[in-house]
């Protein structure tokens, strides 16, 4: 026995290779001919995409193009586009030695997932039963976008610890378990969560939280000098908050259905967000011995314990995170202000205390601060949206306005609100499971010593996998 345990300490605990020359060609090739077989097989466009389009005009006495889907859905679409590639990536840049990987791995990472998510999400919410094919539009795209994002919070728990392999195998699982959540959430327990506190913002946070504890590197400050910024790192990682703040108020309303929800979730985030800069910047003048406002990483005493400071890049956004869930609600506009007023000062302070009593006591080395920007925010706007639901009124809503604001139609029409406030906190219980759950599982698959992810000293370099220009001029 004792013999067997040795046996498998020196297979995980053998030297790192990071030469992926062969595995990640070997993913991205075989991942994609994959796709393209299932696409092929699956895929087809819906009705308001299809040539067929004008016999549906005809049939369904549509009198204009303007109807189509497209035009309602195509701007908020863009505007999500842009937070997945443009705002998670240069959020990730804030590491010195490591913005080609934060933004080029974002890329790899997005595409494939977005790929994987339309197929995923397709057999789940999108099958016509009668030809057994995928009906793909405009809204598809949108919740491939948003099935992306939990993938890329899960990344920013690991960002710089793991190779774009482990990155590859990682969005796989990732996409799959967030498919299965989201049915579960939206279809069987018929919550509402437009903005995804629960469905994107808690799983992916857990998800990639529980990952971070499995693959922890005790050993992980011999590359301490690489886990702070520099000025034009933390420039660059504020372009992608800039990004991301200005576009949240689409990301929460993309699907939303047409007219006051729509809008209603627009505003609400709008005003969640302004609310959240103001206790941000607040809170982290108030914790500086004079006052400065903190955008970099800075070194505790302990060398070995690095605490995440970066407030005004991520804690300015948790107001979007947390009025999600309830952003079709009638949350009211003094409800907004005060969600981002508490979520504000709960993000900042989780950057300054929580961050380094997760890694010096749990053990979770969480690179981003995912734990202060999407974990709590989105466990709070779970809680809101089941309290903000369970207390819905038709004197505020209207009995109308209750069944289009909740989906009450179907085997769901004489719900009352109480019962949705219960199932909106089951919904927040399911994605905590498979956050936590599914974590666990992906991280020791991820653990395996075969996915080329580099040693405790080379982490948050780029010159681990990229060629960089100073080295390559070097080499000349």
């Amino acid at each position: 026995m004792g013999a067997c345990m040795e046996a498998m300490s020196g297979f995980f605990n053998r030297p790192k290779n990071t030469n992926v020359r062969i595995s990640l060609p070997a993913v991205c090739f075989v991942w994609q001919i994959v796709m393209i077989i299932l696409f092929g097989v699956f895929m087809r466009y819906d009705k308001e995409s299809d040539a067929h389009w004008l016999v549906t005009k005809k049939e369904e006495n549509i009198t204009s193009d303007i109807e189509n889907d497209f035009y309602y859905r195509y701007p908020s679409f863009q505007d999500v586009h842009v937070m997945i590639f443009v705002g998670f990536g240069f959020l990730m840049t804030f590491l010195r030695k490591y913005s080609f990987s934060a933004v080029g791995f974002n890329f790899l990472i997005a595409a494939f997932g977005i790929q994987w998510a339309l197929l995923m999400q397709g057999w789940f919410q999108s099958l016509d039963y009668t030809d057994g094919k995928i009906k793909i539009g405009v809204e598809n795209m949108i919740n491939a976008d948003f099935c992306v994002a939990s993938c890329l919070i899960a990344y920013g728990a690991v960002l710089g610890k793991v190779s774009p392999v482990q990155l590859m195998v990682m969005t796989l699982f990732g996409v799959t378990l967030y498919a299965v959540e989201e049915y579960i959430i939206s279809n069987l327990l018929h919550a509402r969560d437009a903005g995804g506190s629960m469905i994107i913002h808690t799983f992916g946070a857990y998800y990639g939280l529980t990952i971070s504890r499995i693959l922890y590197r005790p050993n992980l400050n011999q590359s301490k000098h690489l886990q702070g910024s520099v000025y034009h790192s933390d420039v660059f990682a504020m372009v992608g908050t800039i990004f991301l703040w200005m576009f949240w108020p689409s990301f929460n309303s993309a699907t939303s259905a047409h007219g006051d929800g729509q809008h209603r979730a627009a505003l609400n985030t709008y005003l969640t967000l302004t609310a959240s800069v103001l206790t941000t910047v607040a809170i982290s003048s108030l914790t500086q011995k004079k006052g400065k406002l903190d955008m970099c990483l800075s070194f505790l005493s302990d060398p070995a314990c690095v605490v995440f400071q970066v407030h005004i890049q991520n804690s300015t956004l948790a107001g979007g995170v947390a009025v999600g869930t309830a952003a079709e609600f009638m949350l009211m506009p003094y409800g907004c202000l005060i969600v981002g007023f508490f979520c504000g000062i709960i993000s900042t302070l989780g950057y300054i205390y929580i961050t380094p009593f997760l890694e010096s006591k749990l053990h979770i080395q969480d690179t981003c601060g995912i734990h202060n920007l999407h974990a709590m925010p989105g466990f709070i706007g779970g809680v809101v949206g089941a309290i903000t639901a369970a207390a819905a009124t038709e004197s505020v809503y209207s009995a109308e306005g209750l069944a289009n604001t909740f989906n009450f139609n179907g085997a769901f029409a004489n719900r009352p609100p109480t019962i949705q406030g219960g199932y909106q906190a089951a919904g927040l219980a399911v994605a905590l499971a498979f956050g936590l759950v599914g974590g666990t599982v992906v991280g020791f698959i991820l653990k395996l010593p075969i996915w080329g992810d580099p040693a405790d000293e080379n982490c948050f370099d780029d010159e681990v996998y990229w060629e960089v220009c100073h080295t390559r001029y070097i080499q000349s």
